[in-house]
């Protein structure tokens, strides 16, 4: 996959990133996650040492803040920012370009990922039919009777505590980083798949 960002242009957009005011390392990953919609996420091995390069430059001074080292733009950052605006224009249109591109590429992943997954949901609701009339179950005479009222009791509470589980799972990862679009995108994608094996399993199941 060709780079992110071309030579330079992270460093350019970081001073960007701080003329709005001072942010510590962790800010400026987000920041920087948010803009590409969370189909890019810098490591701190690539954020740190340019801010330390930066900083070297006297473009960037840091101030402690308990635990925490901010970074802010000096009056020299401040020069050369304005100085560049030109080209950071060009790395907005990069990163935009870059977004583009790595949707497109998470989509065909999803597509490939998801044509796998069809096919392991049908294998998977196929092997539980033969398993279920192996044991002797079967679908005529449970209606209406105390073990088809216990089979419909136990489907519900398996999809309510899966539906409860990925809620705690959601709102524990959304309080440490945004929900992206792609992985809301692969929710609803994935869902939509198990929800139609389901239906295509009670379906078979009544015939």
């Amino acid at each position: 996959m060709p780079p992110v960002f071309a030579h330079g242009a992270l460093r350019l957009y970081l001073l960007s990133l701080l003329e709005s005011g001072p942010k510590h390392g962790y800010e400026l990953i987000k920041a920087l996650s948010e803009r590409f919609g969370g189909t890019y996420s810098p490591s701190a091995g690539t954020i740190y040492p340019r801010l330390g390069k930066l900083e070297e430059e006297g473009l960037v001074a840091t101030e402690a803040e308990g635990r925490r080292t901010n970074y802010r733009i000096t009056p020299a950052g401040l020069v050369e920012l304005n100085r560049r605006r030109d080209e950071l224009a060009g790395v907005e249109n990069d990163i935009s370009a870059s977004v583009r591109r790595l949707a497109d590429n998470l989509r065909e992943d999803i597509r490939v990922n998801m044509r796998g997954l069809r096919a392991d949901l049908a294998a998977t609701a196929e092997a539980a039919r033969t398993s279920a009339r192996s044991a002797g179950f079967t679908d005529r005479g449970t209606r209406h009777t105390p073990e088809g009222d216990r089979t419909l009791k136990e489907a519900e509470m398996l999809v309510q505590a899966f539906r409860d589980n990925l809620r705690v799972e959601l709102r524990v990862k959304a309080s440490a980083a945004p929900i992206s679009a792609v992985t809301l995108e692969t929710i609803r994608t994935v869902l939509d798949q198990a929800e139609i094996a389901i239906r295509n399993s009670l379906n078979a199941g009544s015939h």
